[in-house]
C-alpha cells in the first residue's frame, strides 16, 4: 500500500472528515429540481459558506461540492458537457475557503500540526512532514446512476471524467463513495488504477452489510477490491441506515479488511416515539455512536447526508481526546515486554473487601459522593454510621457526571483513616494523564487505598465545565491493562518496580444501555484484561441485570459482580434519572410506583421497597450490591440493606 497523505493521515491518528453538502444545500432553500453541483460555478460562496462551516466545526477532510457531477446524471439538467468545468471549480472552491481559514487563524496552509495529542507516540504512526497539508481534499465521486443499460466499459468512461477533472485540479485523494454494488467497486478501483490517483472506496451497506443496489453481501463487495497493484488507501463506509445500522457493518469490515477505515454515516431514518415521529440523530446522539466507532478501530469519522456542521463540532470535541486515549493505550499495552512480570499479591490478601469477595461471601457498599466544598466531617460521619451498620466499604466516585469536587483521594483516605471502613476509590481517565494517574495509585499505595474501580469517565461537555478540556490518555480497558502490570511490578514506561502495586481491580459496567452488545462486548474485554469484579450501573429492571450475568456465565467467567442499586427518593428524582443520568434506565412500571405514591416521604418509602425487591430477586446471581445514598442521606441505603 502507497504511504498517500490519506494513509499517513489514518495511522496517525483520528482523521475527523466533514458531513452532508447536499443536505446542507438543500438547508439553503435549493431544491432538488436544480443541481447542486452547477452551484460550484454559479453560486461558489453558498458552497465555500459550507466549507467553511464544517472547518469551523473542526473537519479536517472537505469533500467536493461533486457527488453528482457525471455525464449520466448532469444530463438530466442538461449539464453533460460541463464535468470538467464543474468539478475543477468545486476544488478551487475548497482550496479557497481552506486558504481563507488557515490565515484566519494565522497557520500556514501547508503546515501540519499534528491532530491528536497523542500523535507522536501512536504506536502505528508515520512521520508526518511538516510541508504536508493541516487539512485534505477528497474528490467525491458518487455513483453513475441508472446503470441499467450500461455497460462497465461505458461506466468506466462516465466515471473517469470527473475523476481526472478532479485530480488535475488537485484534490489529495478520489472519493469514490456511496458504492452499492461489487460491480460499482470494480468500476471505481478501474478508473482509479488507469489514473494512479490516491483513491478511497467507500460502501454503502444495509443493516446486514449487504450492498444497497443488488443485496451482495460484504464479501462479495470486498472480493471486488484490488489484491495487488495500485491499491485503495483507505476503504469506508458511508450513508446506509444511520449511525446505529452501521455499527453492525463497521464490526463485520473490520473482521476481514486490515486497510485503514472511515465511518461517515447519515442522519437515518425518523423513529416513532409515543405516537411522535422524531429524527433521532441530535449532536449528542451522533456523538455517541462515533464514539463508538472509534473504539471499535475507525480511524476516520464523519457525516453524510443530514449530519450538519454542529454533528461534526460535537464529535470532533467529544471524539478526539478519546480517539487520543485509543491511541495511548495501544502503546501501553504493546511496550516493554522485555521486563519480567513479578508474581502477584493474592487476591484475597489484597484488602477486607478482596477477601470476601474471594471467598464468595455477601459484601455491601455504600456510594457517597465527596462534597462540592472541602468540609468533609459530613462525609467522614455518614462514613462511620455505615461501619457501625456492618457495611463492607464506601464507593468513592471520581468527578461524577464531569463535576468539579474534592479530591477522591483525600476522600478515601479520609474516611478509611476516621470513618473506620475501607474506601473504593474510583478513578477517572477523564481528568488526568497517565502520569499523573499512576502517580496517584502509587500515593494511594503508600496510604493503605487497595480497592479501585476504573472507569473512563463522561467527557467535561456533560458537566457544569464545559470548557474544560478531557484529557482521556487512556481508556478503562486500557487502564486494567496497566494494573495488571503494575499489579506485577511493570509501570507505564516499562520500568521495573522494587515493589508490585496490590490493587483490587474493579470496573464498571451497565446492564440496560442502549447498545447491550457494545456494553457486553467492553465488559468482556475488561475481563480478558485483568479485572478482578465488576460494579454496574444502578438497575431498576431485575431482568436486564440477570441477563447480563447470565451471559457472563455462559463465556464461562466467574467474576464477582456487584450490583448497583439505587432508591429513588421521590417521584422528581425517578424523573431526573430517567431524564437526565447516562446510562440508567427507569422502566415506566417503576414511574407509575413512585408517581401513584403522594407525598414525598410515602415516594421515599415505596422507592426502599423497590430496591429492596430488586436486591432480592438478583441475589443469587451476584456476590452483593452497591447502594446509592440519594443526596448524600445513608439512612436510606442503610435501610434498604436492613431489610
Amino acid at each position: 500500500m502507497e504511504h498517500t497523505l490519506l494513509w499517513q493521515r489514518l495511522t496517525h491518528g483520528f482523521l475527523p472528515f466533514d458531513g452532508g453538502i447536499g443536505s446542507e444545500i438543500y438547508k439553503r432553500n435549493f431544491f432538488v429540481n436544480r443541481s447542486f453541483e452547477q452551484l460550484n460555478l454559479v453560486m461558489p460562496a453558498e458552497i465555500e459558506a459550507i466549507h467553511r462551516q464544517y472547518l469551523d466545526a473542526g473537519a479536517e477532510v472537505l469533500t467536493t461540492n461533486t457527488f453528482g457531477a457525471n455525464s449520466h446524471k448532469l444530463a438530466a439538467f442538461g449539464l453533460a458537457d460541463q464535468v470538467t468545468s464543474i468539478c475543477t471549480a468545486a476544488v478551487q472552491v475548497a482550496r479557497r475557503t481552506i486558504a481563507a481559514f488557515d490565515q484566519e487563524s494565522q497557520k500556514s496552509p501547508s503546515t501540519y500540526a499534528g491532530n491528536t495529542p497523542a500523535a507522536s507516540n501512536a504506536p502505528t504512526a508515520v512521520e508526518v512532514s511538516t510541508t504536508e497539508p493541516r487539512i485534505l481534499v477528497a474528490g467525491s465521486i458518487g455513483p453513475v446512476g441508472d446503470t441499467s443499460n450500461l455497460s462497465d466499459a461505458q461506466m468506466i468512461a462516465i466515471l473517469r471524467e470527473p475523476a481526472a477533472a478532479l485530480q488535475s485540479a488537485g484534490v489529495d485523494f478520489l472519493l469514490f463513495e456511496t458504492l452499492p454494488s461489487s460491480r460499482a467497486v470494480r468500476c471505481a478501483v478501474a478508473v482509479a488504477q488507469e489514473l494512479q490517483a490516491p483513491y478511497m472506496l467507500s460502501f454503502a451497506l444495509n443493516r446486514d452489510a449487504e450492498g444497497l443496489e443488488t443485496h451482495e453481501p460484504l464479501n462479495a463487495i470486498l472480493a471486488a477490491c484490488p489484491t495487488d497493484g495500485h491499491l485503495p488507501s483507505a476503504i469506508g463506509l458511508n450513508c446506509g441506515e444511520g449511525p446505529e445500522g452501521m455499527l453492525s457493518s463497521l464490526e463485520k469490515l473490520l473482521e476481514v479488511v486490515h486497510y485503514p477505515i472511515v465511518v461517515r454515516p447519515n442522519a437515518g431514518m425518523p423513529k416513532a416515539v409515543d405516537g411522535r415521529t422524531i429524527y433521532m440523530v441530535t449532536p449528542e446522539y451522533f456523538s455517541t455512536w462515533t464514539t463508538r466507532y472509534l473504539t471499535l478501530g475507525a480511524r476516520g469519522v464523519g457525516g453524510c447526508c443530514g449530519i450538519g456542521p454542529s454533528h461534526i463540532a460535537d464529535m470532533v470535541r467529544s471524539v478526539r481526546p478519546l480517539a487520543a486515549a485509543h491511541q495511548r493505550q495501544l502503546v501501553a499495552t504493546i511496550r516493554t515486554e522485555e521486563v519480567p512480570l513479578q508474581p502477584a499479591v493474592p487476591v484475597a490478601e489484597k484488602s477486607r473487601l478482596a477477601g470476601k469477595l474471594t471467598r464468595g461471601e455477601w459484601v455491601t457498599t455504600v456510594e457517597i459522593t465527596p462534597p462540592q466544598g472541602f468540609d468533609l466531617a459530613p462525609t467522614i460521619l455518614r462514613a462511620r454510621r455505615c461501619h457501625i451498620a456492618g457495611i463492607d466499604a464506601i464507593n468513592i466516585p471520581d468527578g461524577p457526571r464531569a463535576s468539579s469536587r474534592i479530591s477522591p483521594i483525600i476522600t478515601a483516605i479520609e474516611i478509611q483513616e476516621k470513618g473506620g471502613i475501607e474506601a473504593v476509590l474510583h478513578v477517572c481517565c477523564r481528568d488526568r494523564n497517565l502520569i499523573g494517574i499512576q502517580s496517584d495509585i502509587l500515593g494511594c499505595m503508600s496510604r493503605g487505598i487497595h480497592n479501585m474501580l476504573f472507569i473512563t469517565g463522561d467527557p467535561p461537555k456533560l458537566g457544569d465545565y464545559p470548557f474544560s478540556s478531557g484529557v482521556f490518555d487512556v481508556d478503562s480497558v486500557g487502564m486494567v491493562k496497566i494494573m495488571y502490570r503494575l499489579n506485577r511490578g511493570v509501570d507505564i514506561g516499562g520500568k521495573p518496580m522494587k515493589t508490585p502495586t496490590s490493587i483490587l481491580v474493579g470496573i464498571g459496567a451497565d446492564p440496560s444501555a442502549v447498545d447491550p452488545e457494545y456494553e457486553f462486548r467492553r465488559t468482556c474485554e475488561k475481563i480478558d484484561a485483568g479485572a478482578e469484579y465488576i460494579t454496574t450501573q444502578p438497575v431498576f429492571d431485575p431482568t436486564q441485570l440477570l441477563h447480563f450475568v447470565g451471559r457472563l456465565r455462559e463465556r464461562r467467567y466467574t467474576i464477582p459482580v456487584i450490583a448497583g442499586i439505587w432508591p429513588l427518593a421521590s417521584y422528581r428524582n425517578a424523573e431526573f434519572m430517567r431524564n437526565e443520568v447516562p446510562g440508567v434506565v427507569v422502566p415506566d412500571s417503576v414511574m407509575r410506583r413512585m408517581g401513584a405514591a403522594e407525598t414525598k416521604e410515602a415516594q421515599r418509602e415505596v422507592g426502599i421497597a423497590i430496591a429492596r425487591e430488586a436486591i432480592a430477586a438478583i441475589r443469587d446471581s451476584v456476590q452483593g450490591v452497591q447502594v446509592s445514598a440519594p443526596f448524600g442521606n445513608v439512612e436510606t441505603a442503610i435501610e434498604v440493606l436492613q431489610a
